[in-house]
């Protein structure tokens, strides 16, 4: 009995990636590459959030209560359309990442920071909440910024 050995690896086809994320298709840092896919869950995640809790401000004003003065205040049905509409860039964008297209992240980083800005002036009503997303939408930002995809264009 012979034995014969074993034929080479395939070389990688194009688009694959190395285990450390350095590949064709890679980022160069894992953690960024990784961060993109769970930034474009969170996104839609908290898009869905973001219109649910909208479409609460804009049902009934009771919903939500104020605590203090605050310089920006507004109208609570305001809030809740603002937050409709934000909420759905937001899954539209965060939806766009999953396709790696290069449009999804200059649209995620601009409607993130629409985002972040909406949660510090809903401070006063969710105060709790709104600092969760606002931690959560500034690790989206750096998930965007940090993703070097080596594809290319």
């Amino acid at each position: 009995m012979t034995s014969a050995a074993p034929p080479p690896p395939a070389p990688p086809a194009p688009g694959d990636r190395t285990p450390d994320g350095s590949g064709a298709g890679g980022s160069g840092d894992p953690w960024a590459a990784g961060g993109l896919v769970l930034g474009g869950v969170l996104m839609v995640v908290y898009g869905l959030f973001a219109v649910l809790q909208g479409i609460a401000a804009i049902a009934g004003d009771e919903v939500y209560t104020s605590f203090g003065q605050y310089s920006f205040e507004f109208d609570l049905t305001a809030w809740g359309w603002i937050h409709v509409i934000v909420g759905v860039l937001v899954v539209v964008a965060g939806l766009g990442l999953f396709t790696g297209a290069g449009w999804a992240r200059v649209a995620s980083a601009i409607v993130v920071g629409l985002a972040l800005i909406a949660n510090f002036l809903w401070l006063p009503y969710q105060p709790f909440w709104s600092i969760i997303m606002i931690v959560t939408g500034l690790f989206v930002l750096w998930s965007v910024f940090n993703y070097r995809s080596s594809r290319p264009v």
